[in-house]
């Protein structure tokens, strides 16, 4: 039940429940043969390296210590979908499927049409723009689905995924001070948005 009950609403809300549900999560095309894809429980092995990784470990404070840990994992993105909580992509090689990246539209609210973007790259898909280009083709597809507004947020320290998100056109909002607790203690957190009405000027 919502928070507030049978309380009615005054305004419709900004997407329709089952939106999501209602349909098979799609492949979309990147470019350049890569796609984003749903998620596969044979990524399973590619997640536990992907998370192996020094620098995802430290900036998604999460490690992945076991392929069942990994198979996990992925089930909870695939439920996301039905439950339309969270949509979340492997970025892929489209031939052969191996697993580029990640990207995640998160805490969903249909009520403001609302989510926000989090992603991570393997070590090996760095460096070449292939987030960012994958980051605006998720924000063009969640744009043409109805969303409203996304959100973004990264450590302060870590400037590779601030990079991402001015070249995939979120802009800087402000900073929540010691809002996110990391290894090494915690962390400003750097918020930028992108409104649908933005997404034809980037």
């Amino acid at each position: 039940m919502a928070e507030d009950g049978n309380v009615p609403r005054l305004i419709p809300p900004a997407m329709a429940s089952g939106l999501f549900s209602g349909s098979d999560q799609p492949e979309i095309a990147v470019g350049a043969g890569v796609v984003l894809r749903p998620w596969r429980l044979d990524d399973a092995g590619a997640v536990m390296e992907a998370f192996a990784d020094p620098d995802i470990q430290r900036w998604h404070v999460r490690r992945v210590d076991s392929v069942g840990e990994a198979a996990e994992w992925i089930s909870v993105r695939q439920r996301g979908w039905a439950a339309e909580t969270e949509l979340s992509w492997a970025v892929a090689d489209k031939r052969t499927g191996a697993l580029l990246g990640r990207m995640t539209l998160g805490g969903v609210k249909l009520d403001d049409g609302s989510a926000g973007l989090a992603y991570w790259m393997v070590p090996a898909s760095r460096g070449r723009g292939l987030c960012t280009q994958a980051a605006q083709v998720l924000c063009r597809w969640a744009f043409d689905a109805g969303f409203h507004r996304l959100g973004l947020e990264h450590s302060a320290a870590n400037q590779a995924s601030c990079r991402v998100a001015v070249k995939a056109g979120f802009l800087a909002e402000g900073i929540r001070r010691g809002s996110a607790l990391h290894a090494d203690g915690w962390h400003d957190m750097h918020v930028h948005a992108r409104l649908a009405a933005d997404v034809h000027a980037f």
